[in-house]
């Protein structure tokens, strides 16, 4: 399994015995206080069919499975609850185990369930010798009780078909701003009560909640992308409960939970940035970049500008649109395996544009990448397909991040942001800030700081410098924010870095293990360079 597929997949309670969870805490406890209070014990069993496919042999023993019994409202914990499934890989090396290390990969709505199979991938041997991994897929999300906006895929497509990433034209806004209104609709009609317990803080509460079902007497926690607000705002919250945290490709949590609009914009900010330096690094690196002849800039640029014109074909068969061109740059920024493609890929681009030569079966295949596939009508479809997915990522970040309640300020603010971000500007503007525009819950409660309360430990922040999705400088904020950090930076591009860098995983694996934080103004560099 490659470094990028393993990354692709990534309270208390007041009350009395909750039917399967058994919490027995003082009714006048407060939600948001630090606790030691005791949880039924996670009742551990049998995996489901398919989750351990891949996992060696000799390893099967050591996974196990449950599904875990929260309330929905921690500030009403007698009435409903909800499901959360968890996955554990038990230590290697029972006798030297130091408790449990729990995991999220991001998103919001990034599936954690399956995490500890991959660990081998992400952390050094030592870890998995002295810690279980346990791995959650939270409240929402996927195999836990998923948040669900429509009840078929065709209700599903009839929306989503109408959203163009990168809308340019005034149908393409027009139709994209409508159908994130009809969205928010289906989700004000179907989604039910969870909708408004989806914060970070409802997410943290569930895992405080996890770690003394596990029987750990602190927190030992890592999470990317998103999931470093989870372990920031953990660290706030239960800053008496936390044992070791780490974040890696962090959030600015103060920025993110209280000003989505700029928040949003840096974050278009932080692709172009990585963008910027992934092209000069090109032309660096000459002939091993296959985009470096010329000016990779100027010739970006120029594709960027032509397919807002409208798509271009390839020889074969298929086309490139701005939309396809706009979102595969992005993910492929997030893993440094697939920069060298990329640049082939741009360069086969570039040669349609300025057709020299004949094209070779190399060059075209390389443009698969781009390549723009046809929606599945929803007459393809059976009548009323059960609709599987969940819609977590909204149903987080509309709780969390503050945004104007106008969906039709958003075209104006993307053309804004598009004169500072010309590539990425427009795609974020019509993410969130539209998303979260009509979003149905009017008045959400999530956890907005302070965000400087101590831990006994440092939290270890890891920030790669041309990290896309999550800027460098955000880790520096967050480091600045918490009460008692430490920044641990990388060289490198891509997002988050942990099983990327010999360095990182290596003071990652003596800060788990011996809690010993690495000194102030560490560097380390990535174990693959791009090219």
């Amino acid at each position: 399994m490659t470094r990028r597929s393993v990354k692709a997949r990534f309270a208390v309670v007041a009350g009395i015995l909750v039917a399967g969870m058994g919490l027995a805490v003082p009714a006048n406890a407060d939600p948001l206080a630090d606790t030691d209070a005791a949880a039924a014990p996670v009742q551990w069993g049998a995996c489901p069919p398919g989750s351990l496919d891949g996992v060696p042999p000799a390893e099967l023993p050591q996974f196990s499975c449950a599904t875990y019994t929260v309330p929905l409202d921690y500030q009403h914990p007698r009435r409903e609850t909800i499901s959360l499934a968890l996955m554990r890989r038990t230590a290697n090396k029972a006798g030297q185990r130091i408790g449990s290390l729990f995991l999220n990969p991001g998103g919001p709505g990034g599936p954690g369930f399956d995490l500890p199979t991959v660990g081998g991938f992400i952390f050094q041997p030592a870890v998995l010798d002295r810690f279980d991994l346990i791995g959650f897929d939270p409240r929402g999300v996927a195999r836990s009780t998923p948040l669900r906006c429509f009840k078929t895929n065709e209700e599903a497509n009839a929306v989503l078909s109408r959203i163009t990433v990168v809308p340019v034209t005034r149908q393409q806004i027009s139709d994209t701003v409508q159908a994130s209104i009809d969205y928010s609709g289906f989700c004000a009609r179907n989604a039910g009560d969870l909708l408004a317990h989806m914060s970070t803080a409802d997410v943290v509460r569930d895992l405080d909640l996890l770690r003394r079902a596990v029987g750990d007497r602190k927190l030992n926690y890592v999470g990317f992308s998103y999931g470093t607000l989870i372990g920031a705002t953990y660290a706030n919250m239960f800053a008496r409960s936390a044992r070791a945290i780490v974040i890696d490709g962090n959030v600015d949590p103060r920025l993110r939970t209280n000003n989505g609009v700029e928040y949003d914009r840096e974050r278009a900010q932080g692709f172009e940035i990585s963008l910027d330096a992934y092209l000069k690094r090109c032309a660096v690196e000459g002939p091993k970049c296959a985009f470096s002849a010329g000016n990779p800039r100027a010739k970006f640029d120029e594709i960027r500008d032509r397919l807002r014109q409208g798509p271009i074909a390839v020889p074969g068969g298929g086309q490139i649109t701005l939309d396809s061109f706009t979102s595969t740059v992005a993910g492929t920024l997030y893993s440094p395996s697939q920069l060298a493609p990329l640049a082939a890929a741009l360069q086969g681009v570039y040669n349609i544009l300025h057709p020299t030569s004949a094209l070779t079966a190399n060059t075209v295949d390389s443009l698969k990448v781009f390549s723009q596939t046809n929606k599945v009508a929803t007459r393809d479809s059976r009548a009323d397909t059960p609709y599987t997915s969940d819609d977590s990522y909204l149903g987080v970040n509309c709780t969390d991040k503050p945004f104007p309640r106008v969906p039709q300020l958003v075209p104006f603010i993307a053309s804004s942001w598009e004169r500072e971000s010309p590539t990425f500007g427009r795609y974020q503007a019509f993410q969130d800030t539209l998303d979260c525009a009509s979003w149905p819950l009017r008045h959400p409660d999530p956890y907005r700081g302070p965000w400087d309360r101590s831990t006994a430990n440092p939290v270890l922040v890891i920030g790669n410098f041309f990290d896309p999705a999550t800027q460098y400088k955000f880790s520096q904020r967050m480091a600045r924010e918490l009460g008692n950090a430490r920044l641990l930076s990388v060289d490198s591009f891509g997002h988050t870095i942990l099983g990327g860098s010999v360095c990182a995983d290596t003071i990652t694996t003596d800060y788990l293990i011996n809690l010993k934080a690495p000194r102030p103004g560490v560097v380390c560099q990535p174990t693959r360079q791009p090219f």
